[in-house]
């Protein structure tokens, strides 16, 4: 059994916590939940109690050097995502680095160099990859049901602007590593790598980006009209047109059901999602898998597809002038 430490103990390392728990109920043990790090330890002996983790450390130095540890869940803002990867690298540790994966491509490129060189598994944990609705809502877009796709609608927008990992800069912050990700690898899941990104955005007055509109396009003609933002409640939706109907998805952060439409606005095909415990433990299983199997990359989110990714956001950053204080 693999034993997964948790780096960070807030919002989403208690998701991740909750996810490997009901794993082990079910049954489903190839991951092991063993430890928590946090800054303070008696906020990561708090988290241990909370969800029944045996060990809990008051420093990431000190979960890094625990030979028990196997597997890493990194929780923490993306400005310090690179720093914490290198640390655990360092120490021999697989990692599942939570999205963005780190705040430019620069640093990607780093980690996944580290990487290398010491042999272990690093993969970005966008949940959405790994999730079975990936390859429902791809088949279907593609399967001439309503003809061929010829352009891609996503918006995943939350009135999260007062929480600071969203606006400060420092901590790179703004909408889109943070929820825009999710609607560029929606855009992609279906179309595949876009050739061109465009992006414009209302800035903050520390000059992080907190409503995102971006239009990435395909030489042979298909268009994405992306957004994202962290100011309103948006309908999370993501629609692919096709030249006789549309696919519309409910939730591009967590998909929920995918309804097929014809050309006269009648629903033709209703997919549901499959049933999940909280749609993270793909991401789990398939790091488990890799690690036994002595791979470095996981299929569903390999290394080329993040830095991809990263390189898109890094350059729409730079169209929209947004800028972190850590950067060059």
């Amino acid at each position: 059994m693999i034993n997964l430490a948790i780096l960070g103990a807030g919002k989403i390392a208690g998701t991740m916590a909750d996810t490997v728990r009901r794993m082990n109920a079910a049954g489903r043990d190839s991951v092991r939940l063993y430890a928590v790090a946090a800054r303070d330890r008696d906020r990561a002996a708090a988290f241990a109690a909370a969800y029944g983790i045996p060990v809990s450390y008051g420093s990431y130095e000190e979960m890094a050097k625990d030979p028990a540890v196997d597997l890493v869940y990194v929780a923490t803002p993306h400005s310090h995502h690179a720093q914490h990867m290198r640390l655990c690298i360092e120490n021999g540790k697989h990692i599942l680095c939570e999205k963005a994966f780190t705040a430019n491509a620069k640093q990607a490129e780093e980690v996944f160099a580290l990487a290398k060189e010491k042999g272990v598994l690093v993969c970005e944990a966008i949940w959405t990859r790994y999730q079975p609705m990936r390859g429902i809502i791809h088949d279907l877009a593609w399967s001439g049901i309503v003809g061929a796709p010829r352009s891609v609608q996503a918006d995943l927008s939350y009135p999260i602007a007062g929480k600071a990992r969203i606006t400060d800069p420092a901590l790179a912050g703004g909408a889109l590593l943070d929820v825009g990700v999710y609607a560029i690898n929606f855009a992609e899941m279906v179309f595949g790598r876009a050739d061109s990104v465009y992006g414009r955005a209302v800035l903050s007055d520390q000059g992080v980006d907190l409503t995102d509109s971006m239009t990435f396009v395909w030489n042979d003609g298909r268009m994405g009209i992306l957004s994202c933002g962290a100011t309103a409640l948006s309908e999370r939706e993501g629609i692919v047109r096709c030249e006789n109907g549309f696919l519309r998805v409910s939730n591009i952060n967590n998909p929920e059901r995918v309804i097929v439409y014809n050309r006269q606005y009648e629903e033709i095909r209703r997919v549901e999602r499959p049933d999940q415990l909280t749609g993270y433990e793909y991401e789990v299983e398939e790091a488990a898998r890799c690690i036994k199997q002595g791979l470095t990359e996981c299929p569903s989110m390999p290394w080329e597809e993040t830095l991809h990714v990263m390189r898109e956001m890094d350059e729409l950053r730079r169209q929209m002038g947004v800028h972190y204080p850590f950067e060059a």
